[in-house]
């Protein structure tokens, strides 16, 4: 990770600063990511929401130019809104607590030329710090399934089975952070155990926390369970495909297999979620485990695909934005995301196993036209 120097980050205290917000948001996700277009103002090129009005913006400055943003919101200074109770699932933990001890952070965004380095880290940074100084309990947030290993790498966890379809960005996992549980942020090897601060026998946690987190484990995680676990989990899953139907891990010994979960995670989906978004950037590759996924192009319906099937390969192959929007089409439809890096490390380092993965995905391929006619 680049360091990147002569960086001050502090919050937006003008007005100015704040419309330079807008307009680099617009940037980032209205012409960058081709996002939010049915919400921006495209004549003064600004992207702005209900929300800001009392939010805080976080910025990145590097001397004049604005090269980095997020948007902090604290219950403290506003009640949540029925679209943030809803979005991050909120009921149960105003239950537990008041507003005023939880933040959600969201519109993490940074300069292309420096996306790599260690901004938004820091920019992260800076937004615990702000638990820190205000005694936060939970922070809450959400990532689309192919960051979810990162972001539970910082010590976010899964907590409810209501995921998030945005039409503007898709599919999105609701995650929280438990700001002054670091005996678990150690445990994880997270490196917010060193910037969250630590109340040892003062620490604050709510006390029904394991309640309010247990829907989470609809998201099968291997940052949260040893490999032996995983691997057992996910093997019961690949053992109902074993009826003569072919799928991606056909012919592969449990080691080869175990190689090409690195980094995966495997979640659930309810009738009507869209897990991709089309024209999304993200490159990994998912497999249908259970259930039947729909791909469409608008209303109409281009493949059907079930159980043992995969898709995504198209962005993973040819590093395209996502060509068509994925649904799922029946209840209980689980879902193995698999890591595109990590795939692309196994083609260069084990031949072997790549080579059974590459000829099952062209055999998978070769099927999906065949039944196409």
């Amino acid at each position: 990770m680049t360091a990147v120097n002569d960086i001050e980050i502090r919050f937006a205290s003008s007005s100015d600063e704040r419309e330079a917000v807008y307009r680099f948001r617009y940037r980032i996700y209205v012409e960058e990511m081709g996002r939010y277009a049915s919400i921006a103002d495209h004549q003064g090129k600004r992207l702005i929401e209900d929300d800001d009005a009392t939010s805080h913006l976080i910025t990145a400055w590097q001397g004049d130019q604005l090269v980095g943003t997020a948007r902090l919101i604290w219950g403290g200074d506003a009640p949540f809104t029925a679209r943030q109770i809803k979005q991050y699932d909120l009921a149960g933990f105003r239950a537990a607590l008041p507003d005023d001890q939880m933040i959600i952070g969201e519109r993490f965004m940074i300069e292309p030329a420096l996306r790599g380095s260690d901004l938004l880290y820091s920019v992260f940074c800076f937004y615990m710090n702000f638990a820190n100084d205000h005694r936060i309990q939970l922070a809450f947030g959400d990532c689309e399934p192919h960051l979810l290993n990162v972001y539970q790498g910082l010590g976010y966890r899964a907590y409810t089975r209501n995921n998030v379809n945005s039409p503007q960005t898709g599919y999105l996992i609701p995650l929280v952070l438990v700001t002054e549980d670091i005996a678990y942020l150690e445990r994880i090897g997270s490196p917010l155990a060193a910037v969250l601060s630590n109340f040892a026998g003062a620490a604050r946690t709510p006390a029904n926390l394991e309640e309010l987190l247990s829907a989470g484990k609809a998201v099968l995680s291997q940052r949260l369970i040893d490999a032996a676990s995983y691997w057992s989990n996910v093997r019961q899953r690949l053992d109902r495909l074993e009826d003569g139907r072919s799928h991606l891990f056909d012919g592969m010994t449990p080691d080869q297999i175990q190689h090409c979960l690195g980094k995966s995670n495997v979640f659930t989906c309810a009738p009507g979620d869209r897990v991709i978004k089309k024209d999304n950037v993200a490159q990994n590759m998912f497999v249908v485990l259970n259930g039947i996924v729909e791909v469409r192009d608008g209303d109409d319906v281009l493949a059907v695909l079930p159980a043992g099937e995969m898709f995504g390969e198209i962005a993973f192959f040819l590093g395209l934005p996502r060509t068509r929007d994925v649904y799922a089409a029946t209840d209980d439809v689980e879902i193995l995301s698999l890591s595109d890096s990590n795939l692309k490390d196994l083609i260069e380092s084990h031949s072997e196993t790549a080579a059974i993965l590459l000829k099952n995905i062209t055999t998978l391929l070769c099927h999906r036209i065949a039944r196409s006619g």
